[in-house]
């Protein structure tokens, strides 16, 4: 009978029992295949690479043979890429030691800045209408410029490839729009890193380069915003840059310059000495001297700021830009904004000092001898026209091109200030001085984007425009009146000013060279109010109790 408690157990035995069962001698079938497998790969990589450099070297060959006349033609170097400073065996075409004889450099220990480049293969055209470099003896830029105006896919394709290297800036609602009776859109693109809509067109110009010209580096003669642009993109593209300027620059912008990664070249009193030994030092060294001007190329960089402003504001009416001589902005934004809805308006703003664009559409071509200011209050807005390009674009697609004033100006640098804490320059205030100045009555009613294109303003300068604009504004008035000599007059005065709820900026008092009566004091108040009722209601209290008091006109 079998026990319900199982099985019976084995008796143990005095010897131990081996429990592991013995494993095959050779390894898995599946590790010998991963390691052929693996193997395998690692041939395959090595020959793939091996055929790769066979297939480089060979196009370099070919490039250099074909490219050699132009570079003996250009006094190239052809040893290689840069190593330290230095090319080859042979002595750079520029180095510390030479720059003496190029002019006159502050800082040179350590600001030399040299990158080694490979270069793999020739780059591609991503527009039609590029040019490549052509040595000219024209006071324009080597870049030649094309007589085919843009096409909408070139400003798409300008689009797509600076997308990663500049910001796609805001178009925000302006609290202004209830005071001039519109919807007003700021496209802000003052706030770009070089703090100017130059580098849209700046990094498209630079990155559609042959890489043998890349390789060279570029060369610019000014102080403007497309200079700026050019220092910095350049350097962060690894190209070497070389910018010129004149002795009479303001500091600050040599030092933004060079920290930016140029090396800054001072030359010259005037802006034409800069750019004669620009020249000089390109056709010397082979470098591409650039100049703003209106190349396909850079039209379409400065074109993409219309794609954004049609992509931020649906149901737009118009859109206004700065005009002036130098008005790619406009003529490159006007082909996109038509294209993608004709019924929009574009309009132009430049200065009545400077109405270089209005004059060159009535002659039907670029006027070279515009008088222009040298001033840096007006920067790019005073500038020449500079293509025909730009100008046949504006006269085909721009709807209107009205003229402000300096004043208009001002005052809409400080609106920009008060209401949207932006710090615009000229170049920037000048489309929203168009609506300041009521020259667009019939955009009543209607929304409006605006670009503030610029905020580069030197400190000292910003300082001046403020002061300026303000008495323009009639929120800072300055009077005189004579009293009397004795203790509390002048009290008493400041009573009132108190009573009318102004604030005192500056009190002065004369005594010595007053032509009335005697033991008499002339005093002279500068005040600030809110408006112009503010203003007035102050001028009719201190006439009321000193008949004799003078306002000193603006």
């Amino acid at each position: 009978m079998v026990s319900p408690r199982g099985p019976p157990r084995a008796r143990p035995t005095g010897r131990p029992t081996d429990m592991t069962i013995p494993g095959p001698l050779l390894p898995p079938y599946g590790v010998v295949v991963g390691v052929l497998l693996r193997l395998v790969v690692y041939l395959v990589a090595v020959l793939y690479s091996y055929a790769e450099e066979l297939l480089l070297k060979k196009d370099d060959n070919k490039i250099k043979k074909q490219d050699a006349p132009a570079l003996c033609d250009l006094h190239c170097c052809k040893d290689g890429p840069i190593r330290n400073g230095l090319i080859g065996q042979k002595p750079p075409s520029i180095n510390p030691e030479r720059l003496k004889d190029f002019g006159e450099e502050d800082y040179l220990n350590g600001d030399v800045k040299t990158w080694e480049m490979k270069i793999v293969s020739r780059n591609e055209e991503l527009l039609r209408d590029g040019h490549s470099y052509i040595p000219q003896s024209s006071s324009r830029t080597s870049l030649s410029s094309c007589n085919k105006l843009i096409r909408f896919e070139d400003i798409s394709a300008a689009a797509f490839k600076i997308q990663c290297s500049v910001q796609k800036t805001p178009c925000m609602y302006s609290r202004l729009s209830k005071q001039y009776g519109m919807d007003i859109y700021l496209k802000k693109e003052f706030l770009q890193y070089t703090g100017s809509v130059k580098e849209r067109g700046v990094i498209y110009l630079l990155t559609s380069l042959p890489q043998d010209q890349q390789r060279k580096g570029v060369i610019v003669a000014s102080d403007s915003n497309f200079s700026m642009a050019v220092a910095y993109h350049a350097s962060e593209l690894r190209i070497p840059v070389f910018v010129i300027m004149s002795t009479s620059t303001s500091p600050a912008r040599v030092k933004t310059c060079r920290e930016y990664g140029a090396m800054v070249i001072s030359y010259g009193t005037t802006a034409k000495d800069s750019q004669t030994h620009a020249r000089r030092l390109a056709q010397e060294n082979g470098y591409l001297y650039l100049e703003e001007e209106d190349s396909a190329v850079y039209l379409s960089g400065l074109g993409t700021v219309g794609l954004e402003v049609y992509e931020q504001v649906p149901k737009l009416d118009a859109v206004i830009f700065p005009a002036g001589g130098h008005c790619g902005l406009l003529a490159g934004s006007a082909a996109a904004l038509k294209h993608l809805n004709p019924h929009i308006s574009v309009i132009g703003v430049e200065s009545e000092s400077f109405p270089v664009l209005q004059q060159s559409l009535k002659a039907g071509h670029p006027i070279e001898d515009q008088a222009c200011s040298n001033h840096y209050f007006y920067g790019d807005v005073s500038g020449l026209c500079f293509g025909s390009n730009s100008l046949q674009l504006t006269g085909k697609l721009v709807d209107k091109v009205v003229a402000v004033r300096e004043e208009d100006i001002l005052i809409s640098m400080l609106r920009l200030l008060e209401y949207e804490r932006a710090t615009a320059d000229a170049e920037g205030a000048i489309g929203l001085a168009a609506l300041v100045a009521g020259k667009l009555p019939e955009l009543k009613g209607k929304r409006v984007a605006v670009v503030i294109c610029s905020g580069n303003l030197e400190l000292h300068l910003l300082q001046q425009c403020i002061a300026r604009a303000l008495a323009l504004d009639n929120r800072v008035c300055r009077f005189s009146l004579v009293l009397s000599d004795c203790p509390g007059d002048i009290s008493k005065l400041l009573e009132v000013l108190a009573r009318e709820e102004v604030r005192v900026l500056d009190i002065k008092q004369e005594c010595t060279f007053v032509t009335s009566e005697l033991f008499t004091v002339e005093v002279t108040c500068t005040v600030e109010t809110r408006d112009k009722i503010h203003t007035a209601q102050l001028k009719n209290a201190l006439l009321e109790r000193y008949p004799t008091a003078v306002w000193t006109e603006r």
